[in-house]
């Protein structure tokens, strides 16, 4: 017999995320409904008024035989899934991993380390990585759709990093939330070194890659775009005194209704005007703290380091990471011992959330809206230079 789908979208946003802290994996097999057809080819992927499906048996988990995992038919396209199928988990062999290797990038611990601790490969805790992050985009996403309207000036900067080596450097536009540090989005501004080398540098390491200019105004014009869309009322952007920041404003198709205050970065030391600087501080506070947080927690964006990011899509991937962790899991003050969130400012959460709540449920990009550069990062498709390969994610199931 045919069951009729009952949509979990026809509730709202609201509904959608409040029950993703439910673990699809700690249901009784009885009680689950499949929410849609998993498979993005399937027109009963997004249009739930076409989604019916017939129970169609169940099998044993190898990592976990005990359980029997119920399975359904899509009516639509006429092919199988399953209740993991819709688990962050699906295609693990050992999911137990998935919370304690989030846990360990966010605290700064390298792939190999995370191996030695848990007794897996390093590969593993690399393939983990990436499904971590491209998870967390997913989730970021979906928070952002339940945010109507931006009341709160918007602190926006460039957090600077390397790639594989000096030679290549990355910069990640950072928007975060003056009142309430939530952090609304991250961009991607690859560019070459300013830094002149040394002749033996040359010859060791040949020419620098080309790399096209305005990829800061590119990056910052993104950033504009996801903020300016939910400010319909007028965007306040408070920023340094960088020219590219100027010369996205003034490019912006609706610069009018931007409300650019800038403080430029001060010269500090004895005899200075302090107060200037004490200013700048207190403005660009939120975003100040985000890139030394992120600094203190990532050994590869450290000043002094060797362990340099080996490629420009994983930093994006751990970066995503980073935004989640700090809008939902961390609270905004440890010593002040503030256990609210950023998104508990923006009554987006009721509570912090564990890592059990932000890998509860699968998500899909096709059912989410996605920005086009965050689409980017979701494939693999940002190449590093001095790499010159990637692994793309254009997995059949894995979407």
């Amino acid at each position: 017999m045919l069951e009729l789908h009952d949509s979990l979208s026809g509730t709202g946003i609201a509904c959608v995320v409040g029950m993703l802290c439910r673990p699809i994996e700690g249901m009784r097999p009885d009680r689950f409904r499949p929410p849609h057809c998993p498979r993005p080819d399937c027109p009963a992927h997004t249009d739930l008024e076409q989604f019916r499906y017939r129970r169609f048996g169940s099998y044993r988990r190898a990592c976990d035989p005990r359980r029997k995992i119920p399975r359904f038919r899509c009516a639509a396209c006429k092919r199988t899934f399953s209740r993991q199928s819709f688990a962050c988990t699906y295609y693990l062999k050992r999911p137990e991993l998935l919370y304690p290797v989030a846990a360990g990038l966010v605290a700064g611990s390298a792939h190999r380390q995370l191996g030695r601790s848990l007794g897996c490969a390093p590969s593993t805790v690399t393939r983990l990585a990436a499904r971590i992050g491209r998870h967390s985009l997913l989730l970021h996403a979906l928070f952002l759709e339940r945010i109507d309207i931006i009341d709160e000036p918007v602190v926006l900067d460039h957090f600077e990093t390397f790639v594989y080596s000096q030679d290549d450097r990355l910069g990640i536009a950072t928007s975060i939330g003056q009142r309430s540090w939530f952090a609304y989005g991250i961009q991607a501004a690859p560019h070459r070194r300013t830094a002149k080398r040394s002749a033996r540098k040359r010859a060791r390491r040949g020419p620098l890659p080309v790399i096209p200019p305005g990829s800061v105004v590119r990056s910052t014009l993104e950033a504009l775009d996801l903020l300016v869309s939910r400010a319909p009322q007028g965007l306040t952007l408070v920023s340094d005194d960088h020219p590219a920041y100027r010369a996205a404003v003034a490019r912006h198709p609706i610069s009018r209704s931007i409300l650019h205050r800038v403080y430029p970065n001060p010269p500090r030391g004895p005899g200075e005007d302090g107060e200037r600087a004490r200013e700048r501080d207190r403005q660009m506070g939120p975003v100040d703290t985000f890139h030394k947080l992120w600094r203190h927690s990532q050994a590869h964006h450290r000043r002094e380091t060797i362990a340099f990011g080996r490629r420009s899509n994983a930093l994006l991937e751990r970066a995503a990471l980073m935004v989640c962790w700090k809008n939902l899991v961390k609270g905004v003050s440890e010593r002040r011992n503030d256990r609210t969130t950023p998104a508990m400012r923006l009554r987006l959460a009721t509570r912090p959330w564990k890592w059990r709540d932000a890998f509860a449920r699968r998500l899909f990009p096709k059912r989410i809206r996605v920005p086009e550069s965050w689409m980017r990062i979701y494939r693999r498709e940002w190449i590093t230079p001095a790499v010159g390969r990637n692994v793309i994610h254009d997995l059949r199931h894995a979407f």
